[in-house]
């Protein structure tokens, strides 16, 4: 059985919102302060899974990232250009601009028939983590914290969340922790359990 995998680069402060700048905040670019070896390469340790799995973008992210990622040419780019993408969108994408993209449909009966076979990767997408977050499909988060702290911002987890901590490393200037997502019994009784 596949899982569901959200990587994400976030601040201290909780903060995934405008890593490189690209949406032109106040607080924007605070990712690449550290230089570009900060953010470069495959620091969330995908490895396989760029060939095994699938990458699903929400439509702006895809967009922003059709734009780059086709001319690069070192190893992780040419990793990334060859895996198999689908991008979540309610107005038609034109797919081509990047190898290897599809778009579902229905982004829910695309997870029931994929997730049963292959991992699916999520990268950003801020508004369709929260709509897999609010679904409970969300199995693991590999986020890699940067040692700044914004103060503004859209954070990861606006309500808060649960998580059950599978691993931490330096990786450059940041930390990649991996957590495990609770499910709902899982949660209710650990929220009971602090509180007794």
């Amino acid at each position: 059985m596949g899982k569901l995998i959200v990587v994400q680069f976030i601040t201290l402060d909780g903060v995934v919102q405008d890593p490189d700048g690209s949406d032109g905040t106040p607080f924007g670019g605070w990712a690449m302060r550290f230089g570009p070896q900060g953010v470069a390469g495959d620091k969330f340790r995908l490895g396989e899974l760029l060939q095994t799995g699938v990458l699903l973008f929400g439509r702006r992210t895809w967009e922003h990232f059709s734009t780059l990622w086709p001319a690069r040419d070192d190893p992780f780019s040419q990793a990334m250009n060859r895996a198999t993408k689908a991008v979540v969108s309610g107005s038609s994408v034109d797919v081509g601009r990047w190898a290897g993209t599809r778009q579902p449909a229905d982004l829910h009966a695309w997870l029931d028939e994929t997730l049963p076979e292959r991992d699916v990767i999520v990268i950003g997408s801020g508004t369709l983590i929260a709509q897999l977050e609010a679904a409970g499909r969300v199995d693991e988060y590999r986020l890699l914290t940067f040692p700044t702290a914004v103060g503004a911002g859209r954070p990861l987890f606006p309500e808060g969340r649960l998580l059950t901590l599978l691993s931490s490393e330096q990786v450059g200037p940041a930390s990649l922790t991996r957590y495990e997502t609770a499910s709902a019994p899982e949660a209710a009784a650990a929220s009971a359990a602090a509180v007794s």
